[in-house]
């Protein structure tokens, strides 16, 4: 599971949905109760020893003096509305800015997209909390975000950046890649004219086969990210 969530780490920054910045944890196998996390720093440069176990509360077990991520709140307010998920990942992926600043939703274009649904929520802090520095930084903020997931599988977050959740680590990384990919498609296709979007029941179907194959594109990403290490 820690060298799942390390690889996590790289293959989002070498498919460009994290930069210096964003985060990906996964729900505890031993206790439900809490949530593995790198301690803050650039995900490309994430190893085993830096990861950390928290509460859900965000509380951490025992950082050992090191830095944790500010938004951490973001994974434990999700773990604890959403039992069926098992990783989050909260990232800028720059395709999907746009989206959440226009109140446009993230639609599924084509078949690889087919989890984005009818499509995505939208979270707008300030709605809930007035004047911030956009930060998910307590509980109270985090829970309101994971309000507004509610039971889809990614949310925009206005101004922000996104969340997207899975049933595993691998899935997680498939949806936050591949929301990214979906969002630069949308809007190259909404400037050449009227747009079909997949059908909540053709994206469920393609979703599901999906689903059954993420470990080509995991092993895939994991290989290109190893490689320049």
């Amino acid at each position: 599971m820690i060298d799942d969530l390390v690889s996590a780490n790289h293959i989002l920054y070498r498919q460009g949905v994290v930069d210096g910045f964003g985060h990906v944890s996964v729900r505890s196998e031993r206790d439900p109760q809490r949530f593995l996390l790198a301690r803050s720093m650039a995900p490309a440069l994430v190893t085993a020893a830096d990861i950390i176990e928290f509460d859900l509360d965000g509380n951490a077990i025992d950082a050992g003096g090191r830095n944790v991520y500010l938004e951490r709140f973001i994974h434990g307010a999700i773990y604890k509305l959403r039992p069926d998920v098992t990783s989050v990942i909260h990232s800028h992926s720059p395709s999907v800015i746009p989206f959440g600043v226009t109140g446009t939703s993230l639609r599924p274009l084509y078949h690889m997209s087919g989890f984005l649904g009818a499509g995505s929520p939208i979270f707008d802090i300030r709605a809930e909390a007035g004047m911030t520095d956009m930060l998910i930084r307590d509980n109270r903020l985090a829970d309101a975000l994971a309000r507004a997931l509610g039971g889809a599988d990614f949310v925009l977050m206005r101004g922000h950046g996104s969340v997207a959740v899975g049933r595993s680590i691998r899935h997680a990384v498939y949806r936050a890649v591949y929301a990214e990919i979906n969002a630069r498609l949308q809007a190259e296709a909404t400037r050449l004219g009227a747009v079909t979007f997949l059908h909540p029941e053709e994206a469920r179907k393609a979703a599901e086969t999906n689903d059954a194959a993420l470990t080509r594109a995991w092993e895939l990403w994991k290989r290109e990210a190893r490689a320049v290490e």
